[in-house]
């Protein structure tokens, strides 16, 4: 119940309870609740609720009243903006927080600097008690292109001189900072192990030249959108043996080297890739190199061809695969598809939406790709041809059981034929079938700060980076035939 939560998630948007005793409402949860996650609240809601979680601290010892989250050690929510009076407020109300997790979605720019937005003073006061150990900050670009521009490196110098504990930091919108900013982090918080930087714009390979000579042992890095990072600074990175997870999509400066030196990597297990402009010779590498890769996404990879599939498959790599995105690869042809059906790699996620080469011949190969001796598709759980030139109505037959029985979601274009698509669901109701274009599972979805937020301090696994799969039981797989 309300009153006895410990962990609270409300997926709801509170700009709809404008009721002026919700802030007194919270008097009722557990005073053991130590993780509260909020869909989007209004500042001005959030301010006041705050308030009166200060005004109980102050009462205690001369007035017997409820404290207001008293244990609460994990905040995530979203407002409309993140400002310098709200770190001041979340600082005081909740002092044991050690995740604090937020993000904002303006849909205009900030009116003044101290008002509503956030700037180097209001960096100042986060972790006054010094425990957090994770915090995320995240400006999404969601309606507007907008950043935090009023914060410098010298907002991020003074805040990570009270955050030497951090293990994790996600930061996304901040544009103004510079190397000087992001190697203060690096250097000041020797526990680090996950490290996000969203939009970038003034990341250079500066970040990463001496970071041999930290203690750090990063397993967790993602650096989308970073543009001015080059294969430099990942031969840099790559000094950390220990990478788990590398993210750097659309980072269009790199290239193959880069993949050379990841290709060393022992425990590299997803890799994003894409929008980089990396060729053929990239696949070699790590068709060659000791990554145990489980994930790897090549996404608008636009330089490489059929031939990268051969090359990729060549070692290893093939029987560790289990969630590959070739999309918008325009080159690549139902050819590179029989190659990996004839490596009888075992995938379980498969995306090659909006390829125009792809037709009807990939489909039969994937509906007859064997593993393990059991034929019809049977390691694939998620399919996206959404938008793939080749895709008739003919390719619909492969698709009736007993062909693809792992089969949970499927992505093909809208201009099928819409009652056959019907007939389909109707015939395996397990099917989450999508034909508008959207995203399968969660890997796209525009959660910057994602990893950060869903993370077990103790956990090694690899679900929040990974693709959102449910597995798949025999007894499921049974009910559906």
């Amino acid at each position: 119940s309300f009153c006895l939560s410990t962990t609270l998630s409300l997926a709801l948007d509170f700009s709809k309870f404008d009721d002026p005793s919700f802030s007194h409402v919270w008097s009722s949860a557990s005073q053991g609740l130590s993780s509260l996650e909020m869909g989007f609240i209004p500042l001005q809601m959030l301010l006041a609720l705050l308030a009166v979680a200060i005004e109980s601290r102050q009462r205690i010892g001369y007035v017997k009243a409820p404290v207001f989250f008293p244990s609460l050690q994990k905040l995530r929510l979203t407002v409309e903006f993140i400002t310098d009076d709200l770190i001041g407020s979340i600082s005081t109300a909740l002092p044991l927080l050690t995740h604090l997790d937020l993000q904002d979605s303006p849909i205009m720019e900030p009116e003044s600097a101290t008002a509503t937005d956030l700037t180097d003073a209001g960096l100042q006061q986060i972790n006054p008690k010094g425990k957090l150990k994770h915090l995320s900050l995240i400006r999404s670009q969601e309606f507007i292109y907008t950043s935090f521009r009023h914060v410098n490196d010298l907002g991020i110098l003074l805040m990570s001189e009270k955050c030497s504990n951090l293990e994790s930091i996600c930061l996304g919108g901040f544009s103004r900072v510079t190397d000087t900013g992001f190697r203060a982090i690096i250097h000041s918080c020797p526990g680090l192990h996950k490290l996000k930087v969203t939009n970038g714009s003034h990341l250079t390979d500066l970040v990463f030249h001496d970071i041999v000579a930290t203690s750090l042992c990063l397993t967790h890095v993602s650096l989308r959108w970073c543009t001015l990072l080059t294969d430099v600074g990942i031969e840099r990175l790559s000094f950390n043996k220990d990478l788990n997870v590398l993210d750097l999509k659309d980072c269009k400066s790199l290239g193959d080297e880069a993949v050379r030196a990841l290709s060393c990597l022992p425990r590299l297990r997803k890799l994003v890739l894409d929008g980089t402009v990396i060729t053929n010779q990239a696949m070699e590498y790590l068709g060659a190199g000791v990554c145990p890769l489980a994930s790897l996404s090549l996404r608008g990879c636009y330089k490489l061809t059929n031939d990268c599939i051969p090359l990729l498959l060549a070692g290893s790599v093939k029987e560790s695969l289990h969630a590959l995105d070739l999309s918008r690869i325009p080159s690549l042809t139902d050819d590179a598809i029989m190659v990996i059906v004839r490596a009888r790699t075992p995938l379980t996620e498969l995306r090659l939406r909006e390829n125009p080469e792809i037709g009807d011949a990939s489909v039969k190969a994937l509906a007859s790709m064997q593993f393990e001796g059991v034929t019809c598709g049977s390691t694939l759980q998620l399919l996206d041809l959404y938008d793939c030139g080749g895709i008739t109505l003919l390719a619909m037959k492969w698709f009736k059981k007993p062909l693809f029985p792992r089969l949970r979601w499927l992505g093909l274009k809208g201009s099928l034929n819409r009652i056959m698509v019907d007939a389909l669901v109707l015939t395996r109701p397990f099917l989450r079938l999508a034909c508008g274009g959207e995203e399968l599972g969660t890997p796209y979805r525009d959660t910057s700060g994602e990893w950060c937020r869903h993370e077990d301090d103790d956990s090694e696994d690899l679900e929040p980076w990974q693709l959102d799969g449910e597995p798949v039981s025999d007894a499921e797989t049974t009910n559906e035939e």
